[in-house]
């Protein structure tokens, strides 16, 4: 069974980096995300259209790399959580989780009876089809799954101790734009109640021992929000990196002589 070296070094307190994945699904998104020093990639099905047939070919391409494949699932319905997780993900983050009882829902897709009512399938890809003893790789599995709930609307933030203090769940992810939106301050970053809330989530994660998490779209928000303690974080948008790249380089040639 393979293990999550990115979930044991949250729980050590320690951090970890990464790729979000929005566009590129192409054969080479994960040797080229681990040539570049990440840690994990994480795949997007929320706002991309991403399929579980691809998604499977590239969980199968990012353990070829030793890469931890993690996956933002649609929603937090049983269907995509566990569908997910037996296609290889280790590791799931679910959108929008306002409830401490929808962050235990979260948690009960990822584990088997009697922790939680995870189907059993075994032999198939998340075990890399492997035999061996059931009881041993249920627990393997259940130590490798990082489970993650986004916080990114007014009843997220007005719950979030509670979503923290839920037993396996390992991270809350800061979803800003959203939040801004439900706080009625669509973009508006530097407002002191989005700060307020960045604060809050942070200190719910320190708390209970949960890792602050957070998708980073650029050099200045990376150094923030390290600064803010936030451990588990992506770096860049693949579309925007680019795009804002190309658009340099054009920049360039439209400018010599």
């Amino acid at each position: 069974m393979r293990t999550n070296p990115v979930k044991e070094s949250l729980a050590r307190g320690e951090s970890a980096f990464g790729a979000m994945v929005f566009e590129f699904f192409s054969p080479g998104i994960a040797q080229i995300s681990r040539n570049a020093g990440a840690q994990f990639i994480l795949f997007d099905m929320e706002h991309t259209g991403l399929g579980f047939e691809t998604l499977k070919l590239q969980f199968g391409l990012a353990a070829a790399q030793d890469l931890v494949a993690l996956v933002r699932v649609p929603r937090g319905e049983y269907h995509f959580i566990a569908r997910a997780l037996d296609l290889g993900a280790l590791g799931v983050m679910v959108p929008m989780v306002d409830t401490a009882e929808e962050a235990r829902h979260l948690v009960s897709c990822t584990r088997y009876p009697p922790q939680g009512r995870r189907g059993a399938a075994f032999g198939f890809a998340h075990d890399a089809y492997r035999g061996g003893d059931v009881r041993a790789k249920m627990a393997a599995i259940h130590d490798r799954t990082l489970v993650i709930a986004q916080i990114e609307t007014a009843q997220g933030l007005a719950n979030v101790e509670a979503i923290a203090a839920v037993d396996g769940v390992d991270a809350l992810w800061l979803g800003h734009f959203d939040l801004t939106n439900f706080l009625g301050i669509p973009g508006e970053f530097t407002h002191p109640d989005y700060l307020a809330a960045v604060r809050r989530i942070v200190a719910a994660c320190a708390r209970y021992g949960k890792a602050p998490a957070f998708l980073a779209t650029d050099q200045r928000s990376a150094r923030e929000y390290r600064a803010h303690g936030f451990r588990l974080m992506a770096y860049g948008i693949d579309q925007a990196l680019l795009q804002d790249a190309l658009r340099h380089g054009l920049d360039l040639l439209k400018a010599s002589p």
